[in-house]
């Protein structure tokens, strides 16, 4: 299984999207080098997107900072955890029962990374408080698939709605079937995408 492990792959999947269309090579130009965003995977990863969702970025960082020093980064702390420490580490009951359901899923993150990429967004969104966007990024920057590209991103469809000139933002739906075209490089176009709206909005465009 090929992955984005590394710099040198990022600027190959570049390449070869620069090669196949001129808006892309635009954003590429604009934008290189292209960032890596790789990050650890596993449990803590998880529980760090179910954490950061809905909440400003600051707000994430110090609810997981708290989570961190209560060693609530292990699946089986969570479990053992009661709630009245989930809730001191600034966790809403929905979120504490996120958590929850993710430290019992019983997810083999071993096997997860050899895993199909349907597999592991099908894995991950049967677990409640993972949506696929979640999914998406996890098996995009934790994993470093390749060709997944998280379509229901609303940066990346704001970013290709003023890349491709388009009237409006394209919807998930279209935006998935767009980047078909950017296979096996998919996540590729996204991070040139990403770093397109940073580039236009001054705004970062991933979590």
């Amino acid at each position: 299984m090929r992955l984005v492990e590394g710099p040198d792959d990022v600027a190959e999947g570049a390449a070869w999207l620069s090669a196949r269309d001129a808006r892309m090579a635009r954003a590429v130009a604009l934008c290189a080098p292209l960032p890596l965003r790789r990050r650890e995977d596993g449990f803590a990863a998880l529980a760090s997107a179910i954490v950061s969702q809905q909440v400003s970025t600051a707000s994430a960082a110090a609810i997981w900072a708290r989570c961190e020093g209560a060693g609530l980064t292990e699946a089986d702390a969570v479990r053992c955890a009661a709630d009245d420490i989930l809730r001191q580490a600034g966790l809403s009951r929905p979120k504490q029962r996120y958590l929850r359901a993710l430290a019992e899923a019983g997810i083999d993150y071993e096997v997860l990374r050899r895993a199909p990429d349907e597999e592991v967004i099908a894995t991950l969104v049967a677990v409640p408080g993972i949506g696929r966007w979640t999914a998406e990024i996890y098996a995009m920057f934790s994993l470093g698939r390749r060709d997944v590209f998280a379509a229901g991103d609303l940066a990346l469809q704001e970013a290709a709605r003023r890349l491709y000139g388009l009237e409006r933002r394209p919807t998930e739906r279209e935006l998935r079937e767009r980047a078909q075209a950017w296979s096996p490089w998919a996540s590729v176009a996204a991070r040139a995408l990403w770093a397109y709206y940073r580039l236009e909005t001054g705004r970062e465009g991933a979590a």
